[in-house]
């Protein structure tokens, strides 16, 4: 059983075990593999797991012996799912295990726009505060979180754990999903239509999956729906929001702040507007990056292939037949 990683760096750069799944079978691993260099690597390996590399249909029909693609990462459009499919080529993913972590960022982000905690440092460590005739300065508004109204938009398992901390915070909930599950048993909840969560929202946190129904749904017309004074998070996926238009709406001040730990382009260009944007943090997608994270990652992905062999599938990806 021959298996090849095609872009491991990202997932370990050497911190975690890869054991796990090294003792799987004949196991190979690369940093990073240009397209042009797939199917000289994946040839002959029965399964091949991947994290960014993209497999069109065009190179998995190139690799006749291939039975597994491991997506090693929550979402896989990175993988053809009908070339697969019509080629009996089982597809699988690992869900769940960046939920903490990545509720834990966005947290973080939210409280450094309501504290600027980084700026406030760099001014003691300047001598700002040395040199202040009063006990205490403060180079921006600081903002208390408690009785304000906390959007989120996906209430999966990411947006639901970032709502119980929302909660602990004394904040009231607003939420909107298309699947609407069991309403929390905390109070000061209550399910809502997107216009509605615009604009009543202090903060808006986005944890919903990339589909063309939501490409861009943070833009111009919905950006003016929002308070001035409310904060949009995005530790979700970039292509949610409108780069231009976020940018644009900052500098204007039609609302207070934004932090996001992704971009409509990974890595971005040098250009992105963002960069020079008013009050905007920006972080390079690292909130599923923790080591225990990552390290539930491996773990999954090393069950995900075992319950294949073993004729049990399990966290497979969508599929959908092409004639």
């Amino acid at each position: 059983m021959k298996i090849v990683v095609l872009d491991g760096y990202t997932l370990n750069p050497g911190d975690i075990s890869w054991e796990p799944i090294e003792v799987i079978g004949e196991f190979k691993v690369y940093d990073r593999t240009p397209p042009e260099k797939v199917i000289e690597r994946a040839s002959g390996a029965e399964i091949v797991l991947i994290n960014k590399v993209r497999l069109t249909d065009e190179l998995i029909g190139r690799l006749p012996g291939l039975k597994y693609i491991g997506v090693l990462a929550t979402g896989y459009d990175t993988v053809d799912l009908g070339a697969a499919a019509k080629r009996g080529i089982t597809v699988t993913f690992v869900p769940s295990y960046s939920t903490n972590s990545v509720a834990q960022l966005a947290w973080a982000l939210l409280l450094e726009l309501c504290h600027r905690v980084k700026e406030h440092d760099a001014a003691v460590k300047s001598g700002e505060w040395s040199r202040c005739p009063d006990v205490s300065f403060w180079n921006c508004p600081q903002v208390e979180l408690y009785g304000k109204t906390m959007g989120i938009v996906g209430f999966g398992r990411i947006g639901s754990r970032v709502g119980e901390i929302a909660h602990a915070f004394g904040m009231k909930i607003a939420a909107c999903d298309k699947l609407r599950g069991n309403k929390p048993d905390y109070g000061d909840f209550k399910w809502v239509e997107l216009d509605e969560l615009l604009c009543m929202s202090d903060v808006i946190s986005l944890h919903c999956p990339l589909i063309p129904e939501n490409q861009g749904m943070i833009n111009q017309s919905s950006l003016m729906r929002m308070k001035h004074t409310a904060f949009l998070i995005n530790t979700s996926r970039g292509g949610l929001v409108v780069d231009r238009h976020l940018a644009d709406a900052l500098n204007e001040g039609i609302i207070a702040g934004a932090a996001v730990d992704v971009l409509s382009v990974e890595p971005p260009p040098p250009d992105n507007p963002l960069f020079n944007a008013k009050n905007c943090i920006i972080t390079p997608h690292i909130g599923w990056s923790t080591l225990e994270s990552r390290n539930r990652l491996i773990y999954t992905a090393a069950g995900n292939i075992k319950a294949y062999l073993e004729g049990k599938p399990v966290n497979t990806a969508e599929r959908r037949i092409i004639p």
